[in-house]
């Protein structure tokens, strides 16, 4: 042999004994990846084989089981179906709760038709950690391409000969929900189904009945009578709510006095109290649902007992009200023998989430929407806490219970694809703002520089700047509907507002338009917020804000029409930025999150994500044109606001606003914020919306004024136009407000 041949052989010698395989048999590693080196590949051949094992794992990786099976050797394939391969890598994932999987070759030995690939595998469990093992994969070479002989083995050796994987789950009880003062929202307890056998109803007392589940659920005495009536003849059930049983050892004995009151208990493991105080805020939690057993799972939840968040705080703080989960997780035998246990990990306790919602404030702000649709958006002005959120119609969460008796009587109310109960109408619903715009449009004219505080114009009835297209002021339908309201006259810029004359407003978008500013407006009302998500951790929409494409686009966009869509959580959130100064902050529901242990895990700290695009001087201007809506005799709101604002010495600047809708009656609109500065009482921002009812000052505006009473006073003060006492409606429209005072 030639030395030159010699020395080759050694080599080879020497790099074929540094390559042996680490056979079959699993060894546990360390379950911290972190901590593994990184993969190294060392062969002694065709990389092919190399290709086609990692090829398997990398598909195993992806969860793209049907290119795996391609890879299999033809007689694994006659073993197991494609169906059942898949199946089985499917419920390893799902009975591991797995995460993630990583798999690395580590070594490989091939033949001339076999090789021998050495691979470790990561597992990755949310419940139990990581499980690790290093596996040999055999390969067989067939018509030139490298297949796998697969076995369950190559997944886990432990599953080799028909064992599978078991998970016993640990979860700890779902955290609890607070109201801003430490009043339970929602907890596990025993509660009780409320109801009416009708047949067995006292006529004679059926007035003083309904006069307490007025008092108890806020339901309409006149409305609940008529459904009675209609029950009674049939004797049919009349499902009317549900209390905690220390809610009812309060009105037990006057309940119990009432012939027809039935009372069925059930034990809620999530009981929403006081019918739901903010559901739309604190949304609901429910049981997981069949078509989801094997997502929720794989996510390590305890598919049998467990409720998932699905809406509001609850689905938002799903990760802490669930807690940290864990398990034990084994391998049996076909017949179901534990054979071992492959890891464990104890389940941690949930976390508390304290909210901002003012309790007797949220209640009273729901009862004030009672029999309409639309929202009420209460902000501290300073901070930007929420303090309270209505919605209605509104909903009673503990119908998602299986186990309340009124269930399968009011769930079908809940879900109305026509009234929408579930929707939020504060964060979700989109609405036309109408004139309460008008603040936007007349800080991009002050902002222009084009116009000032001296600036006129005669606000007529019609405005006629568009060739061939009359638009009109509101002051047009009230004089077509009395003879006697003039137009408002020669008016200055801030008069205008307060007034909310049409036309001036049009105007300014016009002008600005044919300036070629065609943006300003548009720009203006998004440094306002508008259009864009505000950051508040419970379900959003962003909104629209139109680029105006030709004059008469710039005319609506000025009075907040056209394709103008806000929630009203924004419109409450630009209203407290102008009367604090500027700030725009981020609105929060959450005070804070609170450990097992008593410990503050997290807090609310008021953050500012914006300042309004507006000097000191123009927002000086555009409050005291605000406060005047309310104050001067011709404003808007002056005979809605001004004498409770006097009565209670609170100051309160604010802008009504009817939105046309095109096709049905205009939504009502009011919005406004107070400056008392009174200790312990924090100034607030308030956005009221009633969707197609007329016009902002007769409806929104009281509206408006209950909120704040309820605020200020603890309770409500003066009835509505409409109702014939407080809470009670006297007909289905009100009265309506002297003529100068209504307004688009």
């Amino acid at each position: 042999m030639k030395p030159f041949q010699w020395l080759m052989g050694l080599l080879l010698l020497l790099l074929l004994a540094g390559c042996g395989s680490s056979g079959n048999q699993p060894t546990p590693v360390a379950s911290n990846p972190a901590t593994l080196p990184p993969p190294q590949v060392y062969t002694t051949a065709s990389p092919d084989a190399q290709a086609a094992a990692q090829g398997f794992l990398n598909a195993w990786q992806v969860e793209d089981y049907e290119s795996m099976y391609t890879m299999l050797s033809d007689n694994s394939r006659q073993v197991i179906s494609q169906q059942d391969f898949s199946a089985f890598y499917r419920n390893l994932a799902i009975e591991a709760a797995l995460e993630k999987v990583e798999a690395h070759v580590r070594s490989i030995q091939t033949h001339t038709q076999q090789a021998e690939v050495a691979y470790q595998v990561i597992l990755h469990s949310l419940l139990v950690g990581n499980i690790s093992r290093d596996i040999q994969m055999d390969l067989v070479k067939e018509q030139g391409q490298w297949r796998v002989q697969w076995d369950a083995g190559l997944a886990l050796p432990e599953l080799h000969g028909g064992n599978s994987l078991l998970m016993e789950y640990r979860s700890p009880e779902r955290g609890l929900i607070y109201d801003r003062d430490g009043g339970l929202m929602v907890a596990p307890g025993d509660a009780v189904a409320i109801g009416l056998n009708t047949g067995e109803v006292d006529e004679d007392k059926q007035e003083d009945l309904l006069s307490i589940f007025w008092r108890i659920f806020g339901l309409q005495p006149d409305t609940l009578g008529e459904r009675i009536d209609q029950y009674r003849p049939n004797g049919w059930y009349l499902a009317i709510g549900d209390m905690s049983v220390d809610e009812l050892s309060v009105n037990r004995a006057v309940l119990s006095s009432y012939a027809g009151v039935t009372l069925e208990p059930f034990n809620s493991a999530r009981y929403y109290y006081d019918n739901g105080v903010a559901p739309h805020v604190v949304g609901y939690a429910s049981a997981i649902q069949e078509d989801e057993v094997d997502t929720y799972k794989r996510l390590g939840y305890n598919v049998w007992s467990e409720r998932v968040g699905r809406a509001g705080l609850e689905k938002w703080g799903e990760n802490l009200l669930s807690g940290v989960l864990g398990g034990r997780l084994s391998v049996v035998t076909s017949d179901g023998e534990p054979l071992s246990t492959l890891a464990e990990s104890p389940d941690q306790p949930a976390e508390d989430i304290y909210t901002t919602i003012d309790r007797s404030l949220e209640i009273g702000a729901q009862r004030a929407l009672e029999g309409f649709r639309g929202a009420i958006v209460v902000l501290e002005r300073d901070t930007g806490r929420v303090l309270a959120m209505a919605s209605s119609p509104s909903y009673d969460p503990n119908l998602f219970d299986p186990n309340n008796f009124n269930r399968p009587y009011l769930i079908d109310s809940i879900i109305d694809p026509v009234t929408t109960p579930w929707l939020n109408r504060a964060t979700q619903g989109l609405y036309p703002l109408g004139s309460v715009f008008k603040i936007i449009t007349m800080s991009a004219a002050l902002e222009s520089g084009l116009y000032s505080p001296a600036s006129e114009y005669y606000c007529d009835y019609t405005f006629t700047e568009l060739p061939g297209i009359t638009l009109y002021d509101w002051t047009y339908q009230r004089f077509q509907e009395d003879e006697k309201t003039p137009p408002s006259g020669q008016l200055t810029l801030p008069e205008g507002l307060m007034r909310s004359c049409n036309p001036f407003f049009m105007h300014i978008g016009l002008d600005l338009y044919d300036r070629g500013m065609t943006q300003t407006i548009a720009n203006m009302a998004g440094g306002y917020g508008l259009g864009a998500l505000t950051g508040i951790q419970i379900d959003e929409e962003a909104g629209n804000i139109p680029l105006p494409g030709d004059r008469v686009e710039a005319t609506s966009l000025a009075v907040g029409q056209g394709d103008t869509l806000v929630t009203p959580l924004q419109v409450a959130d630009f209203i407290a930025a102008v009367g604090n100064g500027g700030r725009l902050f981020t609105p929060s529901v959450v005070e804070q999150v609170v450990t097992a242990d008593g410990r503050t895990d997290s807090s609310f700290t008021p953050e500012v994500r914006g300042t309004l695009p507006i000097s000191a001087a123009n927002l000086k201007i555009i409050q005291q044109a605000m406060t005047s809506v309310v104050s001067n005799s011709r404003g808007t709101a002056y005979y809605a606001l001004s004498s409770f604002s006097r009565a209670y010495h609170i100051p309160i600047a604010g802008k009504t606003g009817t939105a046309e809708t095109g096709d049905s009656d205009p939504h009502a609109w009011f919005a406004g914020y107070t400056s008392a500065e009174r200790e312990g009482k924090p100034d607030v921002a308030v956005a009221v919306l009633v969707e197609n009812v007329g016009e902002g000052s007769e409806f929104a505006a009281p509206i408006f004024k209950r909120v704040l009473e309820i605020y200020f006073t603890g309770s409500p003060r003066s009835k509505y136009p409409w109702e014939s006492q407080i809470g009670i409606p006297k007909t289905p429209e009100p009265e309506g407000t002297p003529t100068p005072e209504s307004t688009p």
